[in-house]
């Protein structure tokens, strides 16, 4: 199925929005509006729904045609468009959505048909369904492991990263280095914690390098502060 990828999912949704005015803005404004008050990154409402890798949400006012010897066309209706991937499956992610957001999706969505009529998960996972387009190519940029598995990976690769930076001088000590670097590396792997999912990890809808990895890696190696004197 052109939706699925191993164990990641692709989805695709276009919900129609109702021509309409509330206080004389058109619906589709006040919808555009509503995205872009939304906070960004890890504050954002959608980094708050389970196992999404990835998502996006805007709004589709009309195709632009592209010139001969395509055929002039246009939408009937301005469409909220979602596209999410994430790990499981379809009915999961939705009623976890549900779960996580609903106070913000029923804001959002009044202004769609038919949506006046959602008021369970039940309803809004056979809305969504109602409105879901299959992709035809989807290709999943990662692995297909859940979300903690995922961001405990970034979270390793960046923290070996600053561990193996942070000590190199430590080659440079005989003896003495090679005690005190094993015993950074005892105390990094305890920092990493790596079976601990709900331990140290990448925070979620993180952009940047997170400051803190570095700090508590430096933390972990002996002789740190005698060597940045």
């Amino acid at each position: 199925m052109g939706n699925r990828f191993g164990n990641a999912y692709g989805l695709t949704v276009l919900i129609p929005v109702k021509p309409g005015t509330e206080n004389n803005r058109a619906y589709d404004k006040i919808i555009r509006d509503q995205l872009q008050s939304w906070p960004k990154h890890n504050e954002s409402p959608l980094a708050r729904v389970p196992n999404t890798y990835l998502a996006r949400v805007f709004l589709l006012q009309d195709v632009f045609y592209e010139g001969a010897p395509a055929v002039e066309e246009h939408l009937k209706n301005k469409y909220l468009v979602f596209t999410s991937n994430f790990h499981g499956d379809l009915d999961t992610y939705l009623y976890g959505m549900w779960e996580e957001i609903s106070d913000v999706l029923q804001v959002l969505l009044k202004y769609c048909f038919a949506f006046e009529n959602i008021h369970s998960a039940t309803e809004f996972v056979r809305y969504i369904k109602k409105c879901q387009i299959n992709n035809s190519l989807f290709f999943n940029g990662s692995n297909d492991k859940p979300l903690p598995e995922q961001l405990k990976a970034l979270y390793v690769k960046q923290a070996f990263i600053h561990f193996a930076y942070l000590t190199q001088h430590l080659r440079n000590q005989g003896d003495s280095g090679a005690v005190n670097l094993q015993q950074s590396f005892k105390k990094f792997v305890d920092l990493i914690d790596i079976e601990n999912l709900d331990g140290n990890s990448w925070p979620v809808a993180a952009t940047q390098v997170p400051v803190e990895i570095e700090q508590d890696v430096k933390a972990t190696i002996m002789g740190h502060k005698e060597v940045s004197k």
